[in-house]
Protein backbone atom coordinates (compact mmCIF):
# COMPACT_ATOMS: atom_id res chain seq x y z
CA UNK A 1 0.00 0.00 0.00
CA UNK A 2 1.41 3.48 -0.73
CA UNK A 3 1.37 6.32 1.58
CA UNK A 4 -0.98 9.02 1.34
CA UNK A 5 0.08 12.20 1.39
CA UNK A 6 -1.54 15.65 1.89
CA UNK A 7 0.58 18.56 0.09
CA UNK A 8 -0.15 22.23 0.92
CA UNK A 9 1.98 25.05 -0.72
CA UNK A 10 0.54 28.27 -1.33
CA UNK A 11 2.48 28.12 -4.47
CA UNK A 12 0.29 26.38 -7.56
CA UNK A 13 2.92 25.24 -9.73
CA UNK A 14 4.99 24.03 -6.39
CA UNK A 15 1.97 21.88 -5.97
CA UNK A 16 1.11 20.81 -8.61
CA UNK A 17 5.09 19.84 -9.20
CA UNK A 18 4.98 17.45 -6.01
CA UNK A 19 1.51 16.21 -6.64
CA UNK A 20 3.09 14.96 -9.63
CA UNK A 21 6.15 13.76 -8.64
CA UNK A 22 5.15 12.06 -5.90
CA UNK A 23 2.59 10.27 -7.66
CA UNK A 24 5.46 9.45 -10.61
CA UNK A 25 7.10 7.84 -7.14
CA UNK A 26 4.64 5.62 -6.11
CA UNK A 27 2.79 8.01 -3.48
CA UNK A 28 -0.45 8.26 -3.47
CA UNK A 29 -1.66 12.06 -3.01
CA UNK A 30 -5.29 12.27 -1.36
CA UNK A 31 -5.07 16.51 -1.44
CA UNK A 32 -4.01 19.40 -2.48
CA UNK A 33 -4.35 22.75 -0.38
CA UNK A 34 -3.42 26.37 -1.08
CA UNK A 35 -3.84 27.69 2.75
CA UNK A 36 -3.58 26.40 5.78
CA UNK A 37 -7.28 26.79 6.68
CA UNK A 38 -7.58 24.18 3.51
CA UNK A 39 -5.26 22.24 4.93
CA UNK A 40 -6.84 21.84 8.32
CA UNK A 41 -10.33 20.60 6.59
CA UNK A 42 -8.49 18.39 4.21
CA UNK A 43 -6.51 16.49 6.73
CA UNK A 44 -9.44 15.99 8.98
CA UNK A 45 -11.48 14.44 5.91
CA UNK A 46 -9.08 12.85 3.70
CA UNK A 47 -6.94 11.01 6.68
CA UNK A 48 -3.46 11.20 5.37
CA UNK A 49 -0.39 9.37 6.52
CA UNK A 50 1.94 12.65 6.10
CA UNK A 51 1.40 16.34 5.59
CA UNK A 52 3.68 18.11 3.61
CA UNK A 53 3.30 21.69 4.75
CA UNK A 54 4.40 24.79 3.49
CA UNK A 55 5.72 27.54 5.98
CA UNK A 56 4.61 31.14 4.70
CA UNK A 57 1.29 31.26 3.72
CA UNK A 58 -1.10 34.39 3.52
CA UNK A 59 -3.26 33.61 6.49
CA UNK A 60 -2.81 30.78 8.42
CA UNK A 61 0.98 30.00 8.38
CA UNK A 62 2.36 26.25 8.00
CA UNK A 63 2.82 26.54 11.86
CA UNK A 64 -0.36 27.34 12.93
CA UNK A 65 -1.92 24.77 10.43
CA UNK A 66 -0.07 22.34 12.08
CA UNK A 67 -1.14 23.05 15.69
CA UNK A 68 -4.84 23.43 14.24
CA UNK A 69 -3.82 19.44 12.78
CA UNK A 70 -2.75 18.29 15.82
CA UNK A 71 -6.04 18.87 17.77
CA UNK A 72 -8.19 17.07 15.60
CA UNK A 73 -5.19 15.01 14.87
CA UNK A 74 -2.59 14.53 17.25
CA UNK A 75 -0.75 11.58 16.13
CA UNK A 76 -0.58 13.23 12.32
CA UNK A 77 3.34 12.70 10.79
CA UNK A 78 3.77 16.60 9.44
CA UNK A 79 7.05 17.82 7.37
CA UNK A 80 7.71 21.18 7.18
CA UNK A 81 8.80 21.64 3.61
CA UNK A 82 9.94 25.57 3.07
CA UNK A 83 12.49 27.84 1.78
CA UNK A 84 12.55 29.65 4.49
CA UNK A 85 14.35 27.11 7.30
CA UNK A 86 16.65 28.10 10.18
CA UNK A 87 17.36 26.68 13.85
CA UNK A 88 14.89 28.87 15.39
CA UNK A 89 12.07 27.84 12.63
CA UNK A 90 12.91 24.18 12.81
CA UNK A 91 12.40 24.69 17.05
CA UNK A 92 8.64 26.74 16.66
CA UNK A 93 7.58 23.85 14.06
CA UNK A 94 8.83 21.00 16.83
CA UNK A 95 6.66 22.86 19.61
CA UNK A 96 4.09 22.98 16.57
CA UNK A 97 3.99 19.54 16.02
CA UNK A 98 6.42 18.83 12.88
CA UNK A 99 8.06 15.92 13.36
CA UNK A 100 10.68 17.01 10.51
CA UNK A 101 11.73 19.74 8.50
CA UNK A 102 13.27 20.21 5.45
CA UNK A 103 14.43 22.57 3.18
CA UNK A 104 13.10 22.63 -0.66
CA UNK A 105 16.68 23.02 -1.43
CA UNK A 106 17.41 19.56 -0.02
CA UNK A 107 15.05 18.47 -2.85
CA UNK A 108 12.41 15.98 -3.91
CA UNK A 109 14.68 13.04 -3.16
CA UNK A 110 15.04 14.07 0.20
CA UNK A 111 11.55 14.81 1.12
CA UNK A 112 10.46 11.47 -0.61
CA UNK A 113 12.70 9.51 1.73
CA UNK A 114 11.43 11.04 4.51
CA UNK A 115 7.40 11.15 3.96
CA UNK A 116 8.40 6.88 3.50
CA UNK A 117 10.59 6.86 6.76
CA UNK A 118 7.61 8.85 8.70
CA UNK A 119 5.10 6.34 7.37
CA UNK A 120 7.19 3.79 8.49
CA UNK A 121 7.84 5.25 12.04
CA UNK A 122 4.43 6.15 12.69
CA UNK A 123 2.46 2.78 11.49
CA UNK A 124 0.30 0.98 14.45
Amino acid sequence: MSQRVLIVDDTDHVREMLEAMLELDGFEVVGAAATGEEAVELAATTRPDVVVMDYKMPGMDGLAAARAIRKGRPDQPMILYTAYLDAALEAEAKLSGIALCIGKVEGLGELERHITELCRDFAP
